[in-house]
């Protein structure tokens, strides 16, 4: 009879919460030595506690080290197990395209939070807007988390348009909510919408993917939520349209690179208070469309922004 080999799992140590280091090992020697480092860690949690090594037996480790002041975090990840299997033993990588605003960077901390700053780089669109505030804030955010941080200039596709956020525009940036302008000339696009920008900064994003991680699995995320689509202001931020532009994106990777767009369904006030629970950085941010000194508070996107923050019963950390 043969002899089948024992079942190999990977496991993800992680020590202090950031990267998971990925072992794979026997089940059997891994099992026996995930016993033995908690017996270990108790009984060091307890005599650093109680100074005694009598004394120590009954002291909980946990506690102790809180006591302390030392955390010691031990996590066995199954997110990450599950996409090891996945991927071959390689982790999933994220490009995150960023803007240096409240919803991409929410969507940096997540993927911070899911694949590690190791996995992540961020990425940024220079498309002829009447300002840089974004693109530095953006360098700023994409510097907390230690991430790699790429640009690109596509301003000379926009030259034709006179979107009012755009350099070279006769129009003014309308101080109003997105919901007023809505109400006052119906549903459609906003003059704040950019012909196809999230098209082309998501293919722009797919291309690095490919040629940055070639042999791996990657996601592009994007921070559009269900407030951008309302009223179809922006089309380019809408469900179908995501759908269709992550559908695109994979067939055109050879499967290899894909979208994510974690909050198409959530309002901003949801979107903020899933970067609170995060601990995101909001404080980096920059949402207005005027480059002054400091935000306007009057264009659409400072009121959506100052009325998430206050839906969430906090300051806004930019103000």
């Amino acid at each position: 009879m043969e002899l089948q080999p024992r079942e190999t799992v990977h496991i993800a140590l992680v020590p202090d919460g950031s990267f998971p280091v990925i072992h794979k090992v026997d089940k059997f020697i891994c099992v026996a030595a995930l016993h033995i480092v908690l017996l270990v860690l108790n009984y060091i949690g307890r005599l650093y506690y109680t100074g005694n090594p009598r004394e120590a037996v009954g002291c909980p480790c946990f506690f102790a080290l809180a006591r302390r002041g030392i955390i010691v975090k031990y996590d066995i990840q199954l997110s990450a197990v599950n996409q090891l299997k996945k991927t071959g033993g390689m982790m999933k990588k994220a490009i995150i395209l960023s803007s240096g605003g409240v919803d991409s960077t929410t969507c940096v901390s997540l993927a911070v939070d899911r694949l590690g700053a190791d996995n992540v780089v961020t990425a940024s669109i220079f498309y002829g807007q009447k300002h840089k505030k974004e693109i530095l804030a953006a360098r700023k955010v994409a510097e907390y988390y230690h991430l790699r941080h790429y640009e690109f200039d596509l301003s000379s596709l926009f030259q034709y348009s006179n979107c009012s956020l755009l350099e070279g525009s006769t129009q003014e940036i309308v101080h109003e909510s997105y919901a007023e302008q809505i109400e006052k000339n119906g549903e459609g696009k906003v003059s704040t919408y950019v012909p196809f920008r999230n098209g082309l900064m998501l293919s722009t994003a797919a291309s690095l993917a490919a040629s940055l991680f070639e042999d791996d699995d990657v996601d592009i995320y994007i921070g559009a939520h269900a407030d951008d689509a309302a009223g179809d202001a922006y089309a380019d931020c809408s469900e179908p349209f995501l759908k269709a532009m992550g559908d695109a994106v994979s067939i055109g990777t050879y499967g290899k690179v894909h979208l994510a767009f974690p909050f198409a369904k959530l309002n901003k006030a949801s979107v903020v208070a899933m970067g609170l629970k995060l601990k995101t950085p909001y404080e980096l941010t920059w949402s207005c469309y005027e480059g002054g000194e400091k935000p306007c508070g009057t264009c659409g996107t400072c009121i959506d922004r100052a009325a998430a923050f206050a839906a969430n019963g906090v300051k806004d950390p930019a103000l």
